[in-house]
């Protein structure tokens, strides 16, 4: 039984979907105005294991990631580059979409912008209006969060205590300092007729009209970083109750923050590091591997110490694989296609406990222990030695790694022979330097 941590109760729960077998997720995706640094690749990454846990686990899963492509920040770049502000956003909605395919993830069954979306975002804003939890001044919208009692509980914020970092819009047009903008007026940069005049939405409105658009009122999980909570994700679940009395989600997921060398990335420090130069750096598989090296919930360091540890680990499963799939090309046996479902099913056990990918690595590195142990044997079992192999290889594509497949050239497998005879000839010379060239070629 899958089991993940729920947000809004602060517990981890027993996962239940609305359909049976089908699963709805929406996680909010970037306002694209710059490349995506590696605290972006985050939840793509941890939302991919998601969802491939979710499929593991006999689900079908509509995964939806949207594109912010209307503000402030849109503007100001394409100011700054003197273009406009729909060739900023495709530069880099495409780099966001070849970063996603850079790191092996299961691309977003559908990605929605809000320029798509403005008719419903308007309708949308104007329900809240009727319906008295939005007032109107000046030609801004603003939401009343005092209409909704609940307000405050997803965040578990202390409404008379501002959270620290809370990006809370101050304005003398609100009636309280929590309402926040459903529609701004204004005459600059892009922008649309309403009932209300020239303008554009507000940020928290975007999303849960998106979701509402192509999921429908209610889905089952809401995720995202930890950074929005509040007010992004309290706010939306805040106008869903207001328009649908529905919550939104039942389940709100979100992943902790990314530090670099200790101390929180940010533009200030110039610490910054770019999703796509790391992933050119250590590849794919290295990157992902450091990205579940934690808990999803727990913060995650990036730092040389961190990398290194990283990639003794990733080499201490990748080389045992090599040397089983060399070996058995170099005699010629097929592998069987079955994985050790005794080990698998270790490894999934910890994956439904919340995705405790740190005890599922336990599990992969207790699965190549007796993978090496099955190798050393003098004639190796290859119906176990393949199940072991298989596990493994199934356990690295849930986490998204792939592993490489294997071919030898008839001179590779002629060089092995040689080494073999000269073995049995008792021609250790020759032998040795036979061995030598089949290690040198990573064959051995």
């Amino acid at each position: 039984m899958l089991k993940i941590y729920n947000t809004y109760s602060l517990q981890v729960e027993e996962f239940r979907s609305i359909k049976p077998g089908h699963v709805d997720m929406y996680v909010c995706g970037p306002t694209v105005y710059n490349y995506a640094h590696i605290g972006n690749a985050r939840p793509m990454v941890v939302f991919d294991v998601l969802k491939r846990l979710l499929e593991a686990e006999g689900y079908s899963v509509f995964y939806v990631s949207n594109f912010t492509d209307v503000d402030d920040k849109i503007i100001k770049k394409a100011k700054e580059e003197n273009t406009t502000e729909a060739d900023i956003t495709a530069t880099y909605i495409k780099a966001y979409q070849d970063l996603r395919k850079q790191l092996n993830t299961e691309l977003p069954d559908l990605t929605p912008r809000v320029t798509e979306t403005m008719d419903d975002i308007i309708e949308f804003v104007q329900e809240c209006v009727d319906k008295g939890h939005a007032y109107v001044m000046d030609g801004d919208v603003y939401f009343s969060v005092d209409t909704i009692p609940t307000y405050g509980t997803l965040s578990h914020q202390n409404m008379d205590k501002l959270e620290a970092g809370a990006r809370i819009e101050e304005n003398d047009q609100k009636k309280n300092p929590y309402d926040f903008a459903l529609w701004k007026k204004t005459s600059e940069g892009i922008q649309w007729d309403s009932p209300w005049g020239k303008g554009r939405p507000g940020w928290h409105t975007e999303c849960v009209v998106m979701i509402n658009k192509n999921m429908g009122p209610l889905i089952d999980i809401h995720g995202g970083g930890m950074d929005l909570r509040f007010p992004h994700h309290e706010n939306e679940r805040a106008q869903s109750l207001a328009v649908h009395d529905s919550p939104l989600a039942n389940y709100w997921v979100h992943n902790a923050m990314i530090n670099i060398n200790g101390e929180k990335m940010s533009k200030s420090l110039g610490n910054v590091l770019w999703a796509k130069d790391v992933c050119d750096k250590l590849g794919v598989n290295l990157t992902r591997w450091l990205m579940s090296s934690v808990h999803y919930r727990k913060e995650l360091n990036f730092s040389d110490e961190t990398i290194e540890t990283a990639r003794t680990e990733l080499e201490r499963v990748m080389t045992p694989m090599r040397q089983a799939a060399v070996k058995a090309a170099l005699l010629d046996v097929q592998m069987p296609a079955e994985a050790d479902e005794e080990s698998w099913r270790a490894f999934l056990t910890q994956m439904e406990d919340d995705m405790n990918t740190p005890n599922a690595y336990g599990v992969i590195f207790e699965t190549v222990r007796k993978l090496n142990a099955s190798l050393r044997r003098k004639e190796p079992d290859f119906a176990e030695v393949g199940g072991y192999y298989r596990a493994v290889e199934k356990m690295l594509n849930l986490l998204g790694l792939t592993v490489e497949s294997v071919s030898l050239s008839e001179a590779d497998k002629k060089l092995y022979a040689d080494w073999n005879a000269a073995k049995a000839a008792k021609d250790f010379a020759r032998a040795d330097a036979l061995r030598a060239e089949l290690t040198e070629k990573g064959l051995l």
